[in-house]
């Protein structure tokens, strides 16, 4: 007879099978971390230089202004024997329930156990006092040089973010309750994809985004049609087939940024800008960078500029036999796109007529969230990594710039898949974005010496193949896209770069959303909308203020500007016509290569 204290059998057989499973990937997990590599403690955090110029102004302050910093801490303590007393007398007075909850609001806390169950909010609010009273202190610290603040700022808020009450199985409701609903299941699954995470990068803990099982570049992915017309050692040359009978005379040539892949232009039909771009009437080239290994460690900016940009926009002419191009670039392909028009200026080419920037930074005089790396120790460390490996690996960057978004990128997810036990999701952009690639030693290190720590571009000028070039040397027609939640290249510096140029017709839209979503942002979604036709008088603040705001995607009115610059319509031109050699079918074989570095 089965009595209430006994527990069912099969409840038995579920815990003893889920404590083996434990067992046996606790081991695997072990196994898997012995074979992490040693990383540079200068790539993974700040100097501690920066904390000690911290505690030296905080200790001066207090010497200085007693009163201010006990104001702080009587504030804070006031905060939290009142939020401790409305708690206690919210339970004296009968039902189990939380106190009045007046916020703030924020989306890592959407379950609402949060909010009614007494345990859990008192730890939320909590956290949400205490969190406040860092990023008060920091804000409130005289004595610290500018760009220390900004990065103790940026670096407080990443351990606030990792010490959320989300990011633990103890003080998250959502975990708790998954886990007693599937009997511990949920957690044994999560702890099977913690270790297979682990496993696949060599010790180190990179989330898995997206289901990598869901798609294959050139299956569902990068699936318009086109073909690869040139190739060299930097990079392969797509020609996209015409998707109407006319085009413009002139042709259209994209550089994507080679920390990255391409595909990003061309994720699936309904948000592929590159299929959007041939239904507009244009003769459609894009440029597909090699993934680089260790042997590209002496290629730099030079190379990229005379064996990249340069060779492109050559082989585009020969190839249509135009005089003329108009070009893109995208990211860190804008800013060399700047660079190479710049020395086409010096140089009297006027192979480029018209030239369009997305997220595109040429001034670094304040470079956003992302100045928070940009520092001697983090950049000397990088120069030291890139000289002893070749490349700097697509593994620091990808952290980098996840970090950069930490709970959307990196806990969201690890709460998900290690936690809740769920399989990544089937996410097209999520895939690319973990699709990352190498930079070659050389490039790496001028790009961040020379662009972005030392602005030289945008002040006493850059070199490039022998030419000194400023951003004042570009004077071709402009047109920018700039993202308003940019956490990478922030849309006031994008600003300040385009008002440097010495073109005379510039035009600059503003879109809603970051660094990727406000580029792909397809008209059919209706969802992010932009800004136009601001103040150039003044800064980008004064601009924004007096543009005029519109809904829906700036694909259309982008269309519209370039159409008027490319052109009468002529028959629509076929890759491999006229003779031109194809070499294979888009998306070609760069964008899925593996380098072992």
């Amino acid at each position: 007879m089965t009595t209430h204290d006994e527990t069912p059998p099969q409840e038995i057989d579920t815990l003893t099978r889920n404590l083996g499973r434990i067992e046996e990937l606790s081991g695997r997990l072990m196994t898997a971390l012995s074979q992490r590599r040693p990383v540079r403690s200068s790539l993974q955090g700040p100097s501690p230089d920066l904390y000690a110029r911290a505690a030296t102004a905080w200790w001066a302050e207090a010497m200085a202004n007693p009163a201010k910093i006990m104001e702080h801490q009587v504030g804070y303590w006031g905060r939290t024997l009142k939020h401790y007393a409305e708690a206690q007398q919210s339970l004296t007075r009968g039902p189990l329930s939380a106190p009045e909850d007046p916020g703030p609001k924020d989306r890592r806390f959407a379950d609402p156990m949060w909010d009614t169950h007494p345990y859990f909010n008192w730890i939320k609010q909590q956290y949400q006092i205490n969190a406040q009273a860092v990023r008060d202190a920091v804000a409130d610290l005289d004595g610290l040089a500018e760009g220390d603040r900004q990065r103790l700022a940026y670096f407080s808020q990443q351990i606030l973010d990792m010490l959320s009450p989300t990011n633990f199985l103890a003080t998250n409701p959502t975990a708790l309750s998954r886990a007693l609903e599937t009997e511990g299941q949920s957690l044994v699954d999560g702890l099977e994809n913690l270790v297979r995470d682990i496993e696949a990068n060599d010790g180190e803990l990179l989330v898995t985004l997206s289901d990598p099982q869901a798609f294959q570049v050139g299956g569902n992915l990068a699936t318009s049609e086109g073909s690869v017309v040139f190739r060299n050692d930097l990079f392969e040359l797509i020609q996209y087939a015409p998707r109407t009978e006319q085009v413009h005379r002139t042709p259209l040539v994209i550089f994507t940024p080679w920390i990255n892949k391409f595909y990003i232009l061309d994720l699936r039909e309904r948000n592929s800008l590159i299929r959007w771009i041939t239904e507009q009437d244009f003769t459609l080239f894009v440029v597909s960078w090699k993934n680089p290994d260790a042997s590209y460690r002496d290629v730099g900016m030079d190379d990229y500029v005379e064996r990249g940009f340069l060779q492109a926009i050559a082989s585009v002419k020969q190839i249509t036999g135009e005089d003329q191009v108009n070009a893109v670039g995208y990211c860190i392909a804008g800013t060399t796109l700047a660079l190479t028009l710049a020395l086409m200026a010096r140089r009297g080419d006027r192979s480029v007529k018209s030239a369009t920037f997305f997220t595109t930074l040429t001034d670094f005089s304040d470079p956003g969230e992302v100045g928070a790396f940009l520092d001697d120790d983090f950049v000397d460390g990088i120069e030291a990594d890139c000289q002893e490996k070749g490349v700097l690996h697509s593994v620091f960057m990808n952290r980098t710039f996840s970090f950069l978004r930490a709970n959307d990128l990196v806990y969201a997810p690890a709460i998900r898949s290690y936690m809740l036990g769920e399989a990544p999701p089937a996410f097209d952009l999520l895939y690319w974005n973990g699709d990352s690639t190498n930079l070659p030693a050389r490039m790496a290190v001028e790009y961040l010496r020379g662009l972005c720590q030392q602005d030289r571009f945008a002040t006493t000028g850059f070199e490039i193949l022998g030419e000194t070039v400023r951003l004042s040397d570009v004077t071709q027609p402009l047109c920018a896209i700039a993202c308003e939640a940019d956490h990478i290249a922030a849309w006031r510096s994008s600003f300040r770069g385009m008002a440097q140029t010495g073109s005379r017709s510039k035009t600059f839209f503003l879109t809603q959303a970051g660094h990727v979503a406000g580029i792909v942002n397809p008209p059919s979604k209706k969802k992010y909308g932009h800004w136009t036709h601001g103040d150039w008088s003044g800064g980008a603040e004064a601009w924004k203020e007096a543009a005029e705001f519109h809904e829906g995607s700036w694909w259309p009115r982008w269309g519209d500007w370039l159409s008027r610059r490319s052109g009468r319509k002529i028959p629509a031109r076929v890759p491999g016509e006229d003779g031109v050699e194809v070499l294979g079918p888009a998306p070609g074989t760069y964008v899925t290569e593996q380098p072992n570095a």
